[in-house]
């Protein structure tokens, strides 16, 4: 059975190898996990999920794998009977076991269950015969949830086989879902490097321990400088234009990015970075900032991210005085590859699905000066940009 839920894992593009499975084989054996299907749940979580954009998807293929168990009249699987014994010891009472006996033993109950699950189709309580609640059916009894998960009804009765991969309480965090700030956040902090800066304002609690105890047990406060985020980045935003309909995408990358980094510089361009870049993109034909400024300022240990749809035409990366609002003396791909060479760690985002890049000549002139390192924005296109980033 649980082969089954390995294939639908992998077919759902879970990273899950072998030597995990039989982790999570090795644990079932020596018991880690009762047999309850909820505890089954998150031992395979654990065992199996090495990230947490990965939980959605973990919970959906846990759901529809496992429903299978409520409807197993619809798709037969076998049902090990190494699992009703182990259930039977630690569940049944000695009556209950005797009428397992007067059954048969184990092979006649396991041939029964298989009977009566193909039979039933309705909800069911009370009575000895069907599985379902508040029976003397010994069924009933070592169920593989006795106190709730339904095994061939279609309805709850007390509404208790909500289970928590149902709820999905991690599809936020899923890596296709539409961008927001707090996902964002998420893909962000794979780029941290932390380091301890500033006014010593926390305190250091071992070595107020160590100084206290060396100073006969008078009180000798330690303190030391708060742990923040030490990677240094520099935002060239692109705005204006075709840009326009992606405002709020590149406002809450902003927003995130805001919180996420102590160190943060940030500038605006249009369609292509130029001579000057502007600081304030309301005022930005009045306070302008040269580029070969940036340059000097701020050094390599800068993290380079440009954000745009590099959509425009390709003489503006190519050609000298090709830029729609002023005469530029130099082209648009001189000034790309002055930064990208500053900067050995730079990435583009562009907010133009992945599928259409090939369509656009200019995107492709861009990717190819940025030796291929655009990404799309989106969570799994920020993550691959962010481990881009710290290698």
């Amino acid at each position: 059975m649980l082969e089954g839920f390995l294939i639908e894992l992998r077919d759902a593009k879970l990273p899950v190898s072998l030597k995990e499975f039989l982790t999570l084989m090795e644990a079932m054996k020596r018991g880690v996990a009762s047999w309850r299907v909820d505890d089954f749940y998150y031992l395979a979580r654990a065992a199996l999920v090495k990230d947490e954009k990965h939980l959605d998807k973990f919970d959906r293929v846990f759901g529809h794998y496992f429903k299978g168990i409520e409807t197993l009249a619809d798709s037969p699987m076998a049902i090990p009977a190494e699992w009703l014994k182990r259930l039977g010891e630690k569940l049944l009472t000695e009556e209950e076991k005797r009428q397992i006996e007067a059954m048969g033993g184990w092979e006649k109950l396991m041939e029964t269950l298989q009977q009566r699950l193909a039979e039933q189709k309705e909800r069911h309580q009370g009575g000895n015969k069907w599985i379902g609640t508040e029976g003397t059916s010994p069924y009933g009894a070592y169920g593989y949830n006795p106190e709730g998960v339904r095994i061939g009804q279609e309805e709850s009765r007390h509404h208790r086989a909500l289970k928590v991969w149902d709820k999905r309480e991690f599809k936020n965090l899923d890596d296709r879902v539409e961008l927001g700030t707090r996902n964002v956040k998420l893909a962000l902090r794979r780029l941290r490097q932390f380091a301890r800066e500033g006014a010593a304002l926390e305190l250091d609690l071992d070595d107020t321990i160590r100084s206290t105890a060396r100073n006969a047990g008078w009180l000798d406060l330690k303190l030391l400088p708060e742990r923040h985020n030490a990677v240094k980045v520099l935002l060239l935003l692109d705005i204006g234009g075709s840009m326009d309909g992606h405002i709020r995408t590149c406002a809450e990358l902003f927003s995130a990015a805001s919180s996420e980094f102590k160190h943060l510089e940030y500038f605006y361009f249009h369609n292509c970075p130029y001579e000057a870049l502007w600081p304030d993109a309301r005022r930005r034909r009045t306070e302008e900032v040269p580029t070969a400024e940036i340059l000097r300022t701020y050094d390599q240990s800068y993290r380079l991210i440009f954000v745009g749809d590099a959509s425009m035409s390709p003489y503006e990366i190519a050609e000298p005085g090709a830029s729609v609002e002023h005469f530029n003396d130099e082209a648009g791909e001189v000034w790309l590859r002055r930064l990208a060479g500053a900067y050995p760690k730079a990435v583009w985002l562009n907010p133009v699905p992945e599928r259409y890049w090939d369509g656009t000549h200019s995107i492709g002139m861009i990717r190819q000066i940025m030796n291929d390192r655009m990404y799309p924005l989106t969570l799994e296109g920020l993550d691959r940009a962010m481990r881009k980033l710290t290698r």
